[in-house]
């Protein structure tokens, strides 16, 4: 039987962050009971489509979905199983923000089958938290983190980020060493990227912005990759680290390219050689469900030309590369061979690594990587 990955997005939250531009809306709590209407009429138009398929992790995300209701999300989960044919030993995955989320809602999270836990903190020092615009305080986060411990989340991922406004290289070693004190499975740590439409965006265009250096920004991140390597965290992909057996199956069907589907408001999918996307309008989304309408806005067909180099770089993200044998299988040819003279291009530039197994970004490849991605994108 196939197996594909589900990604559910719910697009509620408290407060919009200042670098946040996700498909997430805040102060419309009131409208959730119709998303998750939405949602379950969306999930229903699938039942016939993954006959045959598997179930292999789940993962919602957002927004901040651990601000649904209890009630609402039950009746979003219960579907799933209806409908569904889901893994006995699948990884379940919810996002949440401190804050959000209590003993009552994490006790039904696990007795609905969630098993990871991916909680949003970004930064120890109070001062930056309130800068990146965040809902919740230093205290909040310890104070959930450990609930979530005690309700028996026993796979939890701290994200956090770098690059920050104000943050300076005490800063992010502070946090790291407070967050590995608390020995999670799991972090991710990402540098701040300004997007276009987002306060920070906006202040950015104005130069009211003050970020570090780029040479600083380089420096953290190298930082962390010593430090968290140095505290038994492996790191398996460009921005994310785990303890042994600890890395994220979901995220990793993305960078393996394999067959997902995403729910929910601008979800996306891979499925049957297409990639398609939703409607990205919250009233929109809510309206064509309430009708059955198709929420699919864009359908893109996959050629085989395609398929191969986004095999190429996304699975050039995880440190171990691409598997030269796994390709193979996949493809009918080498990597090597399909690719000889972008590869020895990449090698002579010093970014990419190839051994009898592999095909993997260089430390420095892995700085310039998306140099080495452009490369791979079809003629």
């Amino acid at each position: 039987m196939k197996e594909l990955g589900l990604y559910i997005h719910m697009p509620f939250c408290l407060r919009k962050c200042h670098y946040c531009d996700f498909a997430s809306f805040a102060g419309e709590e009131g409208r959730i009971k119709n998303y998750v209407d939405g949602l379950i009429v969306e999930s229903g138009a699938w039942k016939q489509k993954l006959e045959g398929y598997k179930i292999k992790s789940i993962f919602i995300g957002g927004g901040t979905p651990t601000i649904v209701p209890i009630g609402e999300m039950n009746r979003l989960l219960e579907q799933l199983y209806k409908i569904f044919s889901i893994k006995k030993e699948i990884e379940f995955s919810i996002e949440g923000n401190p804050g959000t989320f209590d003993k009552e809602k994490l006790d039904f999270y696990r007795a609905s089958g969630v098993n990871r836990m991916s909680i949003g903190f970004q930064a120890w020092q109070e001062e930056l938290l309130a800068v990146l615009g965040r809902v919740h305080d230093q205290r909040q986060f310890v104070e959930n983190y450990f609930l979530a411990r005690e309700a028996g989340i026993n796979n939890i991922n701290v994200d956090l980020m770098f690059g920050l406004p104000g943050q300076t290289m005490d800063h992010w070693q502070e946090t790291l060493q407070r967050i590995v004190e608390l020995e999670p499975d799991h972090i991710s740590a990402y540098s701040l990227k300004v997007e276009e439409g987002t306060k920070f965006g906006i202040l950015y265009d104005k130069g009211m912005l003050s970020l570090p250096t780029e040479e600083l920004d380089r420096a953290m991140y190298d930082y962390a990759i010593e430090f968290l390597k140095t505290n038994k965290y492996g790191h398996y992909e460009i921005s994310n680290f785990a303890q042994k057996g600890k890395e994220c199956i979901h995220n990793k069907i993305y960078w393996n390219n394999e067959e997902y589907i995403g729910l929910g408001l601008n979800a996306h999918s891979y499925f049957n050689k297409y990639r398609f996307s939703n409607i990205g309008n919250l009233d929109g989304y809510i309206q064509k469900t309430e009708i059955g309408g198709d929420v699919i806005i864009e359908n893109i067909p996959v050629s085989l030309a395609d398929e191969m180099a986004e095999t190429m770089f996304l699975g050039l993200r995880m440190t171990v590369g691409v598997s030269i044998q796994k390709f193979q299988q996949r493809f009918g040819i080498s990597p090597i061979v399909q690719y000889e003279k972008k590869i020895r291009k990449m090698i002579s530039l010093g970014l990419i690594e190839v051994n009898e197994k592999s095909v993997r970004l260089s430390r420095k490849g892995i700085d310039l990587s998306n140099q080495v991605f452009m490369e791979f994108l079809p003629d």
